[in-house]
């Protein structure tokens, strides 16, 4: 059995997938179809933000393209191999094309629906929390992190995990004052400190942001059931309803991904194949989801690659 997987979103380059954005037939079409929605043209926008160095938190069309590049890439993926995936899962911004995949939100309401909801939180944290960061790191346990917490903690400073990526590869969010304490805690345990992320993400402080999203922009989108379960990247529950759905997805301003319980609920299911579907420097590659299947990365090159059809399932 398989499953599609949809990696959050990354620092990405449109010179990574144009050639499949401008001349792959499924992503031509989708590309065709979001400039009609958009009523601009979503590639001369993306080339347009890259030349102004415009990147930030991801602007508006480098957002938009991800989300066509995966769901192009799942579509193409699925038939090349004619696969019948029994569940899906989107890790953090990857949940919006999951819940596209499933057939739980069409593709025109979720392209409007990420363009007014990046928008919402650019407005968002130009005026609130500006103070707070994710840092990322790796090679940091459940229980020492539990220790470096607990010392933020008790030196009255705020934290919180954004993610667990992995066993060993978390996201914490903090005040941007304590970064460069927490860096040098982080590697004293033997960790790596990675990137540090603005604005940051999934923290019980945004539940306003959340309300705001929720009355101003889902309310108007209507969510079906889903033809296939889908994964939360929260808990690791199978979602089969339109309105789960939706409060997967508004759950993600507020709650911590959980992937390793994704990839428990995935394996349960007796799934020994994944899809990852777009450019992934991340989830389809940590520990937690190469020792527990057989990970088949679906990029921009390998569906403009010639292949013989093979009989993947």
């Amino acid at each position: 059995m398989s499953a599609i997987i949809f990696p959050g979103i990354g620092p990405v380059r449109l010179a990574d997938s144009a050639r499949f954005l401008v001349t792959h037939p499924i992503a031509r079409r989708l590309v065709a179809e979001t400039d009609r929605i958009l009523g601009y043209s979503l590639l001369d926008s993306y080339r347009e933000a890259e030349d102004r160095d415009d990147q930030g938190a991801f602007p508006e069309p480098a957002r938009i393209a991800f989300l066509v590049q995966c769901l192009a890439l799942a579509e193409w993926a699925v038939k090349e191999n004619d696969l019948d995936p029994v569940v899906c899962a989107g890790a953090s911004f990857g949940g919006t094309a999951a819940a596209v995949h499933s057939g739980a939100l069409s593709f025109p309401e979720a392209v409007e629906m990420t363009a007014a909801w990046g928008r919402r939180v650019d407005d968002y944290f130009t005026r609130e929390h500006r103070d707070i960061v994710t840092q990322s790191f790796a090679r940091v346990a459940p229980d020492p992190l539990a220790e470096i917490q607990a010392e933020l903690d008790a030196r009255g400073d705020w934290n919180e995990v954004a993610c667990q990526v992995d066993n060993d590869f978390h996201m914490l969010s903090v005040r941007e004052d304590v970064v460069e304490w927490l860096q040098g805690r982080l590697r004293a345990a033997g960790g790596l400190p990675l990137y540090v992320m603005r604005p940051p993400m999934h923290s019980t402080l945004f539940e306003a942001l959340r309300e705001e999203i929720a009355t101003g922009i889902t309310t108007d989108i209507t969510f079906s059931d889903p033809r296939i379960p889908v994964v939360s990247d929260h808990d690791g529950s199978l979602v089969r309803t339109g309105a789960g759905v939706r409060e997967l997805l508004l759950n993600a301003v507020t709650r911590t991904v959980r992937w390793p319980a994704v990839v428990d609920t995935i394996k349960g299911l007796g799934v020994e194949r994944v899809h990852v579907t777009g450019q992934d420097a991340l989830w389809g590659r940590v520990d937690v989801m190469t020792n527990a299947f057989q990970v088949v990365a679906v990029r921009p090159d390998t569906a403009m690659r010639p292949r013989r059809r093979s009989a993947i399932a």
